[in-house]
């Protein structure tokens, strides 16, 4: 029965290396089909080539960029492009102003801007805000009274849950959008239990006298009317009026000649700290004039995203953006929040806008104070992206704007020449390692071959599916690791087969040093494989660059050693003992017991018996010297007549 079940264990270890190897086939062809992906794995920048963008500073008032600002804007931009996974990216800078981004192949265009946009991530507080077409007057502040009978004009697409404490009465707080309409990235930073749509402010009561339809504005007439708003709004902000009035004179013209629907419409917009601005939303339609910066993207602490989870604790299927600020943030957002809250009277000033690159993601309203900096935004979200927004949130903020000055497709820095010499030099040593298996250990050496085979298929298809889901990329640093794998591997059957080798030495048949001998080889096996674990981990997350690669790599084929071992290496040698080739111990097998020194010495074997240390050739486990089971009855007259002799 233990036989039985210990081949049995064999097989299905086999199948189910069987069907990782074709699961990740699968995927990997799936993924070349209909993923945008590749059936080879995807090269470096040294091997392959790619693009390199010059980005220039661009700075405010004629301000001189310093060497910690552009110290940190590579940081950022780095880390924006390893939050993808082992690109390989090479950035530095130029003449200590510039900043040089080389990336692997042909990045898409999606990948270019989110590479060289200056993601400066504000909060300002809303003045003035107008819908539908571009050219349509602002709306105006008012309070309508009684109980509006009409619909509201949308539904909030998103919702933002604060941690703070509420003031008043409120129990929680609420970020709906005027007029029912919110952007589709963030939503908000308070929200409600239950989002509910905005009714319209120019909704009016339901009346039985007949409506007209007033006539569209002049351009002075909005213009009065923005200067007047924005006026207010500055005021609400400590500003002198007179200081306010010429502000708001300003911004009022930039917003009349403002139209959302023109392509480029923001290239022109001034986005300076200290001063109102006009600009549009992320959805191309809706226009505001916005008041000086209120807090900066720098001082969000974390963001992250995922499903968020419901009272009991339990994940929900709702998908959720983590956002929380620093301490120095978490105050300024408490201040903003307590002066919005007391203007919910006068819409919009009870608006803040969040605004990337000069493009308003969302406008909410604050209904509460939020006291800890914390909020949970909540929206129209896939976990794509809210993964996207979350990272644009961590990494998003630039200390400076930069500006792309040129764009180049670069050669590859090594080429075909030095990957195929790198290949080569790969092969030598894998035929090396063939070579000294199979002198060593002869027919068993067969199964060395066989388990680098199914590691080397293994490690391509991960490599090639990495390089499609992660953004993974081969370097020669990688190959390196790829190369430094055959040894690890290599060591890993030596530790094995030497294991079984001393069991058969010490007079055990071939099956039982086979399993013992794996439990022995096992302990070691682990042990090393987690050394180089580690420091593959160690170089990783401690070094940069192509050295990241080479520690990936380490790393990755490190586990997939462990993976053939187990799964492929013991179970094949555990069928392998059960044969007469090798089980009876052939000369050429490797694991012939007289030309490895096995012992001779009798022992006595129970039941009135003795025998050899190790079976003679041929016999299976279990069995005697003269071919009687291990325990099994002897005739009852031979062991009576064993007991009076003795």
């Amino acid at each position: 029965m233990a036989r039985t079940n210990t081949k049995t264990s064999a097989v299905r270890h086999l199948l189910a290396l069987l069907l990782i190897v074709l699961s990740l086939g699968a995927l990997a062809g799936g993924l070349a089909v209909w993923g945008g992906g590749s059936t080879t794995p995807r090269l470096g920048l040294d091997l392959e080539g790619g693009t390199e963008m010059v980005l220039e500073p661009v700075l405010e008032n004629g301000q001189q960029v310093s060497a910690g600002q552009i110290d940190q804007a590579v940081d950022i931009i780095r880390q924006r492009i390893d939050a993808n996974g082992v690109s390989e990216a090479e950035i530095a800078t130029q003449g200590g102003k510039n900043i040089v981004v080389s990336i692997p192949g042909t990045p898409t265009t999606e990948q270019l801007d989110a590479i060289r946009k200056p993601s400066q991530l504000r909060f300002r507080p809303v003045f003035v805000q107008a819908y539908g077409d571009p050219r349509s007057t602002v709306n105006p502040p008012t309070t309508p009274t009684g109980t509006p009978t009409g619909t509201a004009t949308g539904t909030a697409t998103g919702t933002a849950t604060g941690t703070g404490t509420p003031t008043a009465t409120t129990p929680s707080t609420s970020a709906t959008a005027q007029n029912g309409v919110v952007p589709p990235a963030l939503s908000a930073a308070t929200t409600p239990a239950t989002p509910t749509a905005t009714a319209s402010a120019t909704t009016p009561a339901a009346s039985s006298a007949p409506t007209t339809t007033a006539a569209a504005p002049t351009a002075a007439e909005t213009e009065a009317a923005v200067k007047t708003q924005v006026s207010a709004g500055l005021v609400t902000m400590g500003w002198d009026k007179a200081k306010a009035d010429e502000a708001a004179a300003k911004v009022a013209k930039e917003y009349v000649a403002l139209d959302c629907t023109k392509p480029g419409a923001l290239e022109g917009v001034s986005d300076l700290k200290d001063a109102p601005m006009a600009t549009c939303g992320a959805d191309g339609v809706t226009k505001y004039v916005l008041g000086p910066v209120e807090i900066d993207g720098s001082e969000i602490a974390d963001a992250t995203s995922g499903f968020q989870p419901g009272p009991n604790g339990q994940p929900t299927s709702i998908v959720e953006v983590a956002l929380s600020f620093n301490q120095a943030g978490a105050q300024k957002f408490a201040d903003v929040t307590k002066r919005l809250y007391g203007l919910q009277s006068q819409p919009p000033l009870d608006q803040f806008a969040v605004v990337l690159d000069k493009s308003v993601i969302t406008a909410p309203q604050a209904r509460a104070v939020i006291t800890d900096g914390r909020a949970s935004i909540t929206g129209s979200f896939t976990i794509d992206s809210a993964k996207q927004l979350a990272q644009q949130l961590k990494f998003g903020a630039l200390p400076i704007s930069f500006a792309l000055q040129t764009s180049d497709n670069i050669t590859p820095q090594l080429g075909e020449e030095q990957l195929r010499i790198g290949l080569l030099a790969g092969f030598i040593g894998l035929m090396l390692v063939v070579v000294y298996s199979l002198i060593q250990y002869r027919a068993l050496g067969l199964v060395t071959v066989a388990s680098l085979v199914v590691a080397s298929i293994v490690t391509y298809l991960a490599v090639t599916v990495l390089g499609t889901t992660h953004g993974f990329r081969l370097t020669m640093a990688g190959v390196t690791g790829l190369i430094v794998a055959i040894g690890v591997t290599a060591d890993s059957f030596i530790v094995y087969f030497e294991r079984i080798r001393d069991e058969v030495r010490d007079g055990r048949p071939l099956v039982a040093a086979v399993e013992t001998g794996w439990k022995r080889a096992r302990r070691t096996i682990i042990a090393a494989d987690a050394v180089n674990f580690i420091a593959a981990g160690v170089l990783y997350f401690l070094a940069s660059a192509n050295v990241r690669g080479f520690a990936f790599t380490l790393g990755l084929t490190t586990l997939i050693d462990l993976l053939v071992v187990i799964l492929f290496t013991h179970p094949t040698v555990q069928l392998l003992a059960r044969t007469k080739f090798f089980g009876g111990g052939h000369k050429w097998s490797g694991l012939d017991p007289q030309r490895l020194g096995a012992k001779e010495e009798v022992r006595y074997r129970g039941a009135g018996r003795f025998g050899p240390a190790r079976p003679t050739t041929g016999q299976a486990s279990g069995q005697t010297g003269t071919g009687t089971p291990a325990g099994a009855a002897t005739p009852a007259g031979s062991s009576r007549l064993s007991q009076r002799k003795a």
